[in-house]
């Protein structure tokens, strides 16, 4: 079908393509200007997070009744805006 020439040709492609691709993206540069960014666009910072993930049944009643009152006071807000 198409020789030996083919086949070592498509066996340099399979090798240098991933191998471009690691050098290309595994460059530290690289991944500062672009991924950081829009890593800092999509994910919330520290300050914004739960840290400290309640772990029993009084503690993590208090969090959800602190966050529907904080729902409550926004909509109550936003009602009053309106």
């Amino acid at each position: 079908m198409g020789g030996p020439n083919l086949e070592v040709f498509k066996f340099s492609l399979y090798l240098f393509v991933p191998i471009a691709s690691l050098v290309h993206f595994g460059d530290p540069d690289w991944y500062r200007e672009h991924v950081v960014p829009y890593r800092d666009k999509l994910f919330p910072s520290a300050e914004r997070t739960i840290q400290k993930i309640p772990k029993d049944q009084s503690a993590i009643r208090d969090e959800l009744n602190r966050i529907r009152a904080e729902r409550l006071a926004k909509r109550s807000a936003q009602d009053e805006e309106n």
